[in-house]
């Protein structure tokens, strides 16, 4: 089996969305998800599967509003494409404070117009890259002051996004491996 990466948005935030780990993770299960682990309150998981990103991605958000009547967005990556994010990191590589990274996770890859308009906007000194289903985020202050955020993203590249810190995205990597 596969190992696999689900990355919910928008739930346990300010008290709204309230979704316990334990109950996502018995979610998981019932779906026949192998290996679950969760980490932080904000909704990632870690399994293995053998299906498809899509058709987990689908069952997930199904199975969530099935049980909680609301949506939340799911996004799935396998191990592998983790890993390669990780390593295409532009910013990671110049040594920048692990602070001020972040990845915002596409749904899908955009497309070249959506991705030429959004190239358009400057926010230095905040920073981003787009690289197939991934924006690199380089935030010089605080990432809840930047203009990079999921609904900056999601809008201008018409595609759904979640974003973690890259200190979360380091850690589903090394939890992935287990």
């Amino acid at each position: 089996m596969n190992r696999k990466i689900g990355i919910l948005r928008g739930i346990n935030v300010g008290g709204k969305r309230k979704i316990l780990m334990a109950d996502l993770k018995s979610i998981c299960e019932k779906l026949g998800l192998k290996n679950v682990t969760t980490y932080i309150q904000s909704g990632n998981l870690i399994f293995n599967s053998d299906k498809t990103n899509s058709e987990l991605e689908n069952d997930l958000e199904r199975a969530i509003t099935d049980k909680y009547g609301f949506d939340v967005p799911v996004i799935v990556r396998a191990e592998i494409e983790l890993k390669n994010s990780i390593s295409n990191n532009p910013f990671f590589e110049k040594g920048a404070d692990i602070k001020q990274l972040h990845l915002t996770f596409l749904k899908e890859k955009p497309n070249k117009e959506n991705i030429e308009k959004i190239l358009t906007f400057n926010y230095e000194p905040d920073k981003f890259k787009i690289d197939d289903k991934d924006a690199f985020i380089f935030c010089a202050g605080k990432y809840h002051e930047s203009k990079l955020t999921n609904n900056f993203f999601e809008k201008q590249l018409k595609v759904g996004a979640t974003t973690r810190n890259w200190k979360t995205v380091m850690k589903l990597s090394e939890l992935s491996k287990n």
